[in-house]
Protein backbone atom coordinates (compact mmCIF):
# COMPACT_ATOMS: atom_id res chain seq x y z
CA UNK A 1 0.00 0.00 0.00
CA UNK A 2 1.42 3.35 -1.04
CA UNK A 3 1.28 6.53 1.04
CA UNK A 4 0.94 10.24 0.23
CA UNK A 5 3.96 12.52 0.67
CA UNK A 6 5.06 15.99 -0.39
CA UNK A 7 8.61 17.00 -1.34
CA UNK A 8 10.07 19.81 0.76
CA UNK A 9 13.34 21.68 0.37
CA UNK A 10 15.03 23.70 3.11
CA UNK A 11 16.94 26.98 2.91
CA UNK A 12 20.45 26.64 1.42
CA UNK A 13 19.79 23.00 0.59
CA UNK A 14 19.48 21.02 -2.62
CA UNK A 15 17.97 17.86 -1.17
CA UNK A 16 14.22 17.29 -1.39
CA UNK A 17 12.82 15.55 1.69
CA UNK A 18 9.56 13.63 1.94
CA UNK A 19 6.95 14.57 4.55
CA UNK A 20 3.42 13.43 5.20
CA UNK A 21 0.95 16.15 4.10
CA UNK A 22 -0.91 15.32 7.32
CA UNK A 23 -4.32 15.89 5.72
CA UNK A 24 -3.43 19.42 4.56
CA UNK A 25 -4.13 20.68 1.04
CA UNK A 26 -0.64 21.70 0.00
CA UNK A 27 0.42 23.25 -3.32
CA UNK A 28 3.81 23.53 -4.95
CA UNK A 29 5.46 26.75 -3.81
CA UNK A 30 3.75 26.79 -0.40
CA UNK A 31 5.94 27.47 2.61
CA UNK A 32 5.31 24.94 5.35
CA UNK A 33 6.37 24.24 8.92
CA UNK A 34 7.55 20.66 9.17
CA UNK A 35 8.47 18.33 11.99
CA UNK A 36 12.21 17.59 12.34
CA UNK A 37 14.45 16.00 14.96
CA UNK A 38 15.42 19.47 16.19
CA UNK A 39 11.86 20.83 16.27
CA UNK A 40 9.80 22.72 13.71
CA UNK A 41 11.51 24.07 10.60
CA UNK A 42 10.47 26.15 7.59
CA UNK A 43 10.69 24.76 4.08
CA UNK A 44 9.18 25.22 0.65
CA UNK A 45 7.14 22.59 -1.19
CA UNK A 46 8.90 21.48 -4.37
CA UNK A 47 6.67 18.50 -5.19
CA UNK A 48 2.94 18.43 -4.58
CA UNK A 49 1.32 15.36 -3.05
CA UNK A 50 2.45 12.13 -4.69
CA UNK A 51 2.56 8.47 -3.66
CA UNK A 52 5.55 6.37 -2.62
CA UNK A 53 6.16 2.88 -1.31
CA UNK A 54 6.76 3.18 2.45
CA UNK A 55 9.44 0.49 2.09
CA UNK A 56 11.57 3.07 0.22
CA UNK A 57 11.82 5.31 3.30
CA UNK A 58 15.16 5.27 5.12
CA UNK A 59 13.73 6.86 8.27
CA UNK A 60 10.25 7.32 9.82
CA UNK A 61 8.09 9.77 7.88
CA UNK A 62 7.52 13.06 9.68
CA UNK A 63 4.58 15.44 9.26
CA UNK A 64 3.91 18.82 7.77
CA UNK A 65 2.67 20.68 10.83
CA UNK A 66 1.08 23.66 9.10
CA UNK A 67 1.16 25.91 6.05
CA UNK A 68 3.24 28.98 6.93
CA UNK A 69 1.56 32.37 6.74
CA UNK A 70 3.08 35.26 4.82
CA UNK A 71 3.98 36.89 8.15
CA UNK A 72 5.86 33.80 9.31
CA UNK A 73 7.89 33.75 6.07
CA UNK A 74 8.71 37.47 6.27
CA UNK A 75 9.63 37.20 9.96
CA UNK A 76 11.93 34.28 9.14
CA UNK A 77 13.73 36.41 6.56
CA UNK A 78 14.07 39.26 9.07
CA UNK A 79 15.44 36.96 11.78
CA UNK A 80 17.93 35.56 9.31
CA UNK A 81 19.18 39.02 8.34
CA UNK A 82 19.66 39.86 12.01
CA UNK A 83 21.55 36.62 12.60
CA UNK A 84 23.97 37.32 9.73
CA UNK A 85 25.06 40.51 11.49
CA UNK A 86 26.42 38.34 14.30
CA UNK A 87 29.04 36.78 12.02
CA UNK A 88 31.99 38.83 13.33
CA UNK A 89 30.97 38.20 16.95
CA UNK A 90 30.74 34.45 16.37
CA UNK A 91 34.04 34.41 14.50
CA UNK A 92 35.76 36.20 17.39
CA UNK A 93 34.48 33.67 19.94
CA UNK A 94 35.59 30.78 17.70
CA UNK A 95 39.04 32.30 17.29
CA UNK A 96 39.40 32.69 21.05
CA UNK A 97 38.46 29.01 21.46
CA UNK A 98 41.52 27.98 19.46
CA UNK A 99 39.54 25.45 17.41
CA UNK A 100 40.58 24.79 13.80
CA UNK A 101 37.31 25.71 12.12
CA UNK A 102 36.03 28.32 9.69
CA UNK A 103 32.72 30.07 10.33
CA UNK A 104 30.81 30.10 7.05
CA UNK A 105 27.41 31.55 7.88
CA UNK A 106 25.20 32.38 10.84
CA UNK A 107 21.47 31.73 10.45
CA UNK A 108 18.40 31.91 12.64
CA UNK A 109 15.63 29.33 12.90
CA UNK A 110 12.36 30.46 11.36
CA UNK A 111 10.93 31.37 14.80
CA UNK A 112 14.17 32.92 16.07
CA UNK A 113 14.38 30.35 18.87
CA UNK A 114 17.96 29.37 18.03
CA UNK A 115 20.98 30.31 15.94
CA UNK A 116 22.50 27.87 13.48
CA UNK A 117 26.22 28.38 12.94
CA UNK A 118 27.53 26.68 9.82
CA UNK A 119 31.25 25.96 9.78
CA UNK A 120 33.79 24.00 7.80
CA UNK A 121 36.81 22.13 9.12
CA UNK A 122 39.38 19.66 7.84
CA UNK A 123 38.60 17.23 10.64
CA UNK A 124 35.85 16.55 13.15
CA UNK A 125 35.67 19.23 15.84
CA UNK A 126 34.73 18.81 19.50
CA UNK A 127 32.72 21.99 19.96
CA UNK A 128 30.78 21.17 23.12
CA UNK A 129 32.45 23.90 25.17
CA UNK A 130 32.17 26.33 22.26
CA UNK A 131 28.40 25.83 22.09
CA UNK A 132 28.08 26.80 25.75
CA UNK A 133 30.26 29.88 25.25
CA UNK A 134 28.34 31.00 22.16
CA UNK A 135 24.99 30.51 23.88
CA UNK A 136 26.23 32.66 26.74
CA UNK A 137 27.44 35.43 24.42
CA UNK A 138 24.48 35.36 22.00
CA UNK A 139 21.85 34.83 24.72
CA UNK A 140 20.14 32.13 22.69
CA UNK A 141 20.26 28.40 22.03
CA UNK A 142 22.99 27.59 19.53
CA UNK A 143 23.37 24.76 17.03
CA UNK A 144 26.73 24.19 15.31
CA UNK A 145 26.58 22.45 11.95
CA UNK A 146 29.68 21.19 10.15
CA UNK A 147 29.27 21.43 6.38
CA UNK A 148 31.27 20.29 3.37
CA UNK A 149 33.00 22.41 0.74
CA UNK A 150 30.08 22.09 -1.69
CA UNK A 151 27.65 23.39 0.92
CA UNK A 152 30.02 26.25 1.71
CA UNK A 153 29.96 27.46 -1.89
CA UNK A 154 26.19 26.95 -2.03
CA UNK A 155 25.75 29.25 0.97
CA UNK A 156 28.26 31.93 0.01
CA UNK A 157 27.65 31.92 -3.73
CA UNK A 158 30.13 32.52 -6.53
CA UNK A 159 30.86 32.03 -10.20
CA UNK A 160 32.15 28.88 -11.83
CA UNK A 161 34.90 28.63 -14.48
CA UNK A 162 32.18 29.05 -17.13
CA UNK A 163 31.48 32.57 -15.85
CA UNK A 164 27.97 31.70 -14.65
CA UNK A 165 26.61 31.39 -11.11
CA UNK A 166 27.61 28.03 -9.64
CA UNK A 167 25.15 25.20 -10.30
CA UNK A 168 24.79 24.45 -6.58
CA UNK A 169 23.69 28.04 -5.92
CA UNK A 170 21.03 27.74 -8.64
CA UNK A 171 19.72 24.50 -7.11
CA UNK A 172 20.33 22.40 -10.21
CA UNK A 173 19.41 19.10 -8.60
CA UNK A 174 21.19 16.97 -6.03
CA UNK A 175 24.79 16.19 -6.84
CA UNK A 176 26.17 14.11 -4.02
CA UNK A 177 28.09 11.99 -6.49
CA UNK A 178 30.12 13.47 -9.35
CA UNK A 179 32.66 11.17 -10.98
CA UNK A 180 35.55 11.28 -13.44
CA UNK A 181 33.55 8.94 -15.67
CA UNK A 182 31.12 11.81 -16.26
CA UNK A 183 34.01 13.94 -17.51
CA UNK A 184 35.09 11.11 -19.82
CA UNK A 185 31.56 10.85 -21.20
CA UNK A 186 31.74 14.52 -22.12
CA UNK A 187 35.19 14.32 -23.75
CA UNK A 188 36.61 16.76 -21.22
CA UNK A 189 40.16 17.09 -19.97
CA UNK A 190 40.75 14.79 -17.01
CA UNK A 191 43.03 17.33 -15.37
CA UNK A 192 41.36 17.99 -11.96
CA UNK A 193 42.25 21.68 -12.20
CA UNK A 194 40.20 21.98 -15.38
CA UNK A 195 37.06 20.26 -14.15
CA UNK A 196 36.92 21.38 -10.50
CA UNK A 197 34.70 24.14 -9.14
CA UNK A 198 35.20 26.75 -6.42
CA UNK A 199 34.74 24.06 -3.79
CA UNK A 200 37.76 22.16 -5.09
CA UNK A 201 35.62 19.17 -6.06
CA UNK A 202 34.44 18.03 -9.48
CA UNK A 203 31.99 20.54 -10.93
CA UNK A 204 28.29 19.86 -10.36
CA UNK A 205 27.52 20.59 -14.01
CA UNK A 206 29.22 17.31 -14.92
CA UNK A 207 26.40 15.47 -13.17
CA UNK A 208 23.71 17.90 -14.31
CA UNK A 209 24.62 17.43 -17.98
CA UNK A 210 25.63 13.76 -17.81
CA UNK A 211 22.20 12.24 -18.67
CA UNK A 212 22.20 14.12 -22.01
CA UNK A 213 25.64 12.76 -22.87
CA UNK A 214 24.72 9.24 -21.75
CA UNK A 215 21.74 9.22 -24.12
CA UNK A 216 23.93 10.49 -26.97
CA UNK A 217 26.60 7.84 -26.31
CA UNK A 218 23.97 5.11 -26.69
CA UNK A 219 23.16 6.13 -30.29
CA UNK A 220 26.56 7.36 -31.52
CA UNK A 221 29.16 5.02 -33.08
CA UNK A 222 32.33 4.41 -31.07
CA UNK A 223 35.63 5.88 -32.19
CA UNK A 224 37.22 3.48 -34.69
CA UNK A 225 33.88 2.12 -35.94
CA UNK A 226 33.59 1.52 -39.68
CA UNK A 227 30.66 3.42 -41.21
CA UNK A 228 29.01 3.83 -44.58
CA UNK A 229 28.29 7.29 -45.98
CA UNK A 230 27.24 8.79 -49.29
CA UNK A 231 30.95 9.36 -49.95
CA UNK A 232 31.91 5.76 -49.28
CA UNK A 233 33.18 3.78 -46.30
CA UNK A 234 35.29 5.37 -43.58
CA UNK A 235 36.28 5.25 -39.94
CA UNK A 236 34.88 7.34 -37.08
CA UNK A 237 37.57 9.60 -35.53
CA UNK A 238 35.42 12.00 -33.47
CA UNK A 239 31.87 12.38 -32.14
CA UNK A 240 30.18 15.68 -31.36
CA UNK A 241 27.71 14.30 -28.85
CA UNK A 242 25.64 17.48 -28.49
CA UNK A 243 25.28 18.17 -32.22
CA UNK A 244 24.93 14.43 -32.98
CA UNK A 245 27.57 14.79 -35.66
CA UNK A 246 30.34 12.34 -36.60
CA UNK A 247 33.77 13.02 -38.12
CA UNK A 248 34.68 10.26 -40.56
CA UNK A 249 38.14 9.61 -41.98
CA UNK A 250 38.49 8.39 -45.57
CA UNK A 251 41.75 6.91 -46.76
CA UNK A 252 42.63 6.73 -50.45
CA UNK A 253 46.13 5.48 -51.12
CA UNK A 254 48.59 7.73 -49.32
CA UNK A 255 46.01 10.47 -48.80
CA UNK A 256 43.32 10.86 -46.16
CA UNK A 257 40.40 13.22 -45.66
CA UNK A 258 38.06 13.88 -42.75
CA UNK A 259 34.44 14.88 -43.33
CA UNK A 260 31.63 15.65 -40.89
CA UNK A 261 28.23 13.93 -41.16
CA UNK A 262 24.98 14.14 -39.25
CA UNK A 263 24.26 10.93 -37.32
CA UNK A 264 21.25 10.11 -39.52
CA UNK A 265 23.43 10.33 -42.65
CA UNK A 266 25.72 7.42 -41.73
CA UNK A 267 25.15 3.69 -41.39
CA UNK A 268 26.99 1.34 -39.05
CA UNK A 269 26.49 -1.88 -37.14
CA UNK A 270 25.22 -1.08 -33.65
CA UNK A 271 26.49 -3.08 -30.71
CA UNK A 272 23.96 -4.80 -28.45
Amino acid sequence: MQIDVVGVKFKNGNHVYSFSPNGLKIKKGDYVIVETEKGGDLGVVIKETYKIDPASLTSPLKNVLSIASEKVVKDAEKFDEQAQKLYSTVRKVVKESGLEMKVVKVEASYDNSRYIINFSAENRVDFRDLVKKLAEVLKKRVELRQIGSRDEVRMLGGFGPCGKVCCCVQNFGEFDHVSMKMAKNQNLSLNPNSISGLCGKLMCCLAYENPTYQEAIKVMPKIGTSVSTKDGNGTVVFNDLLKREVDVKFVKGDESEIKTFALEDIKFKREN
